[in-house]
């Protein structure tokens, strides 16, 4: 579809907003462990603001912002990438703009509007007043905040990364764009449909006039499905075009490797940080991508948008904002409780968690009439301390 027709379709629609979606299913929001904060400050961009703040937090304290996709809201948002469940695990805090309709019909964030997109103006100062919020109020290191979005909460979190760099130490972006490609409707589906591609000094220009920060730079990692046929995945490449030129790097990736089985580039600065990195989640569509993580929870919930790919990408994203090493207090101690100090048989451990960790077929087992007890005097024998 050409991008005059495309431009005469959304004529006709009631509002003409960017990153024009279909309704992700919209629905009344599901029961949500976010909280709303109505008197975080300066709003001229009239967002909503909802927070999430943990029983117990990691140290020192960070912050993530979370920015949703046209259609959704902060709580189907969260319901579906699992942040808040993410954030108690791992003892984070969460604010999670909300777009609304009156300003935006589809409830996309205005990541192209010259007047939201512009330092200290608009949806993008919102977002700035709700962090600063949240970090006097909670406490939080101002050097642990970082940002991540959806499409067009993707594309809001490029303008936040580029007209406040300096307020964050790490952005994600999924699905979105670049910032600087677009002032205008038209601009916008240009870049939504067909991703022109630029110089890298180009794209980096528009994040240096955005404020008068000239480094050290957010570190980025950037998330496209192939197969996207709402936001142009040559997006991501452009995004990680921007974000090269801004830390001095090469083209070149310094490392290419298969995570969940999906290619990921990486680029490092001398000291070894990954300060760029890129996933490209091979034929899946627009949205954010959804699996088991490392550890094998599954963080979020599938639908509209929300995609099971095999990859957490949620889990992921925390993990590169540096915030999944940490273990709560509470852990902590029942493994001291369940763990001995000394064993009077370490041996006879080993055998029995040998005996037990046999990838004998428990069903086939089970016809023998195997149970506990003979796994456990089997593991006796295989000590020496029963013949």
């Amino acid at each position: 579809m050409s991008l005059a027709r495309n431009v005469g379709l959304l004529r006709h629609l009631p509002k003409v907003d960017g990153l024009r979606l279909a309704e992700f299913g919209r629905s009344a929001d599901v029961s949500s462990p976010l909280e709303e904060v109505t008197d975080f400050g300066d709003n001229p961009g009239a967002l909503r603001m909802f927070a999430f703040v943990p029983e117990q937090f990691q140290k020192p304290r960070a912050l993530v912002v979370v920015l949703h996709g046209c259609g959704q809201t902060a709580a189907s948002y969260d319901l579906g990438a699992g942040w808040s469940t993410l954030a108690q695990h791992y003892g984070f805090a969460l604010v999670m703009p909300e777009q609304q309709r009156v300003n935006n019909g589809n409830t996309c964030f205005n990541w192209f509007n010259p007047e939201d997109t512009a330092r200290d103006s608009g949806e993008a100062r919102s977002i700035r007043e709700m962090i600063a919020h949240m970090v006097q109020t909670h406490r939080i290191d101002p050097r642990r905040v970082s940002i991540t979005g959806l499409s067009a909460g993707g594309g809001m979190t490029s303008v936040m990364l580029a007209t406040y760099p300096e307020v964050f130490a790490a952005g994600a972006i999924i699905a979105g764009l670049p910032y600087g490609i677009a002032s205008n409707l038209r601009e916008a589906l240009d870049g939504m449909f067909h991703s022109p591609q630029r110089p890298e000094r180009e794209l980096g220009d528009f994040v240096r006039r955005a404020s008068n920060h000239r480094g050290p730079w957010p570190k980025i990692s950037v998330w496209h499905g192939s197969a996207d046929r709402t936001v142009n995945p040559g997006n991501a490449n452009e995004i990680v075009k921007q974000w090269l030129d801004l830390h001095d790097l090469p083209a070149v990736p310094m490392a290419e490797t298969n995570v969940d089985g999906y290619p990921r580039r990486a680029w490092w600065n001398k000291d070894g940080e990954t300060l760029v990195e890129s996933y490209t989640i091979t034929d899946m569509a627009h949205g954010t991508p959804l699996g088991l993580a490392d550890n094998d929870q599954r963080y979020g919930v599938e639908g509209a948008f929300l995609i099971e790919a095999g990859i957490s990408s949620s889990y992921h994203i925390a993990k590169f904002f540096g915030l999944t090493g940490w273990i709560p207090d509470a852990a902590k101690k029942a493994e001291a409780k369940t763990t001995p100090a000394r064993s009077p048989a370490p041996h006879l451990a080993r055998s029995i968690r040998a005996a037990v960790a046999e990838p004998a077929e428990p069903k086939r087992e089970q016809a023998r009439g195997f149970d506990l007890g003979q796994i456990i005097t089997r593991a006796l024998t295989a000590a020496g301390l029963m013949k």
